[in-house]
C-alpha cells in the first residue's frame, strides 16, 4: 500500500527516519504543504542523508533540496546578525523563544528548523529601552501582521523581531516573573539573553498555539514532540525528561490545562510514539472537556493538508488560554 499523506509527513518529519521506500507517495500534495508548514529543510535532509532518496522523485528532492539550502543560509543570518547587536547588551534579561530558541538547542542542525522572525520574553518596561536599543541598529517599528499578541514588532528589512511582554495577562505577573527567575542563562548571546526552562518552553509553546486557534505551521508540533520527550538527539539544556510534576503545576497556575492537553494530544495523533510521554504529562480533565476538545480542535487539527478554520475559534482561544 502507497504511503499516505501522514505517513510521509511522519517519516520524514523523524530524527530518526525508518530505512524504506516512500515509492507512491502523494508528493503533489506533499511538497507544497511540506514546504508551507516549515517541513521542507528536514525533509530535504532525510530524504537525501538519511533514505538515499527513498524513491522520491527527482523534482521532489531538488525542490526540497532547494529550500533546506536557503533555510540554512537564512538561519545563519539572522542568529549571528542577532548575536552581534546583543553580544555586549547588558544590564537586561530577555528570553529568547519559538524557533530561535529551538532550532540550536533542539534541532540536530541549525537549518532544519526555520527561523522565520526572533520571539523575545521581556518585562513591560523594558520594551522601551530594548527597541530603543535596537533601533540604533536600523530595526524600526512594524505593524503585527500575524496578531501574535506582541507588545511590539521591528524589523531591519531581513529579520522581524518580536518582542512580547505580559503573556500571561495582567493578573499573572508574579507567575511570569519566575519564568523570569527560572531562565537559563545562553552565554553564547552575552550577558543578558536567557532561555525559558524546559517546563516553561512547553507551556509558553502551548500558549502560542492556542491563541493562533491551532492555525500554526506543523513544524510548531514537531518543536513540541522534541520538548515532551526531551530532546533525546542534542545535549541541550532541553535534553531532559519532563518534570510532570512541575508543568502540570504550573498549567493549573497559568490557566492552560486547556490548552496544554489539547497541543499534548495533537502531537500524540501526528506521532504515537509519544504515547507514554504525553499520557504522563497530560493535565487530567472533566471528561466532557477531553471529548469537546478532542471534537472540535485535536481531531480536525491533526488532519494533514485541511486548511480550513477552526469553528468558533475566537470563543475556543478564549476556552483555551483562560481568558
Amino acid at each position: 500500500m502507497a504511503p499516505s499523506l501522514l505517513d510521509t509527513f511522519r517519516v520524514l518529519s523523524s530524527f530518526d527516519p525508518p530505512r524504506g521506500s516512500l515509492r507512491g507517495a502523494p508528493w503533489e500534495d506533499y511538497a507544497d504543504w511540506a514546504i508551507g508548514q516549515g517541513l521542507a529543510p528536514l525533509a530535504a535532509y532525510n530524504l537525501e542523508y538519511r533514505l538515499a532518496g527513498a524513491d522520491a522523485p527527482e523534482w521532489v528532492r531538488d525542490r526540497l533540496l532547494s529550500i533546506y539550502q536557503g533555510s540554512v543560509n537564512d538561519n545563519v543570518m539572522k542568529l549571528v546578525n542577532f548575536k552581534q547587536i546583543v553580544d555586549e547588551l547588558e544590564g537586561r534579561k530577555l528570553l529568547v523563544m519559538g524557533a530561535a530558541a529551538f532550532a540550536e538547542a533542539v534541532y540536530p542542525h541549525v537549518g532544519f528548523r526555520p527561523v522565520l522572525d526572533i520571539q523575545v520574553l521581556m518585562r513591560r518596561l523594558d520594551v522601551e529601552g530594548f527597541s530603543g536599543y535596537l533601533s540604533k541598529h536600523h530595526f524600526k517599528t512594524e505593524k503585527d501582521e500575524t496578531n501574535s499578541g506582541a507588545a511590539r514588532v521591528v524589523s531591519d528589512g531581513r529579520t522581524a523581531i518580536y518582542l512580547f511582554a505580559d503573556v500571561l495577562g495582567p493578573e499573572r505577573r508574579e507567575e511570569l516573573q519566575k519564568v523570569f527567575d527560572r531562565a537559563k542563562p545562553w552565554k553564547v548571546y552575552g550577558p543578558s539573553i536567557f532561555r525559558p526552562d524546559l517546563e516553561d518552553a512547553v507551556l509558553l509553546l502551548c500558549l502560542e498555539q492556542a491563541r493562533q486557534g491551532y492555525q500554526v505551521p506543523w513544524l510548531s508540533f514537531v518543536d513540541l514532540r522534541e520538548l515532551a520527550t526531551g530532546s533525546t538527539s542534542m545535549g541541550s539544556l532541553y535534553s531532559r525528561p519532563l518534570d510532570v510534576a512541575a508543568l502540570q503545576e504550573r498549567a493549573r497556575a497559568w490557566r492552560l490545562e486547556r490548552a496544554l492537553y489539547t497541543s499534548l494530544s495533537i502531537v500524540e495523533r501526528l506521532f504515537p510514539e509519544t504515547t507514554v510521554v504525553v499520557e504522563a504529562a497530560r493535565p487530567p480533565l472533566r471528561r466532557a472537556t477531553r471529548e469537546l476538545l478532542n471534537r472540535l480542535v485535536v481531531e480536525p487539527v491533526s488532519v494533514p493538508g485541511s486548511r480550513g478554520v477552526l469553528r468558533g475559534a475566537d470563543r475556543l482561544r478564549r476556552l483555551l488560554t483562560g481568558q
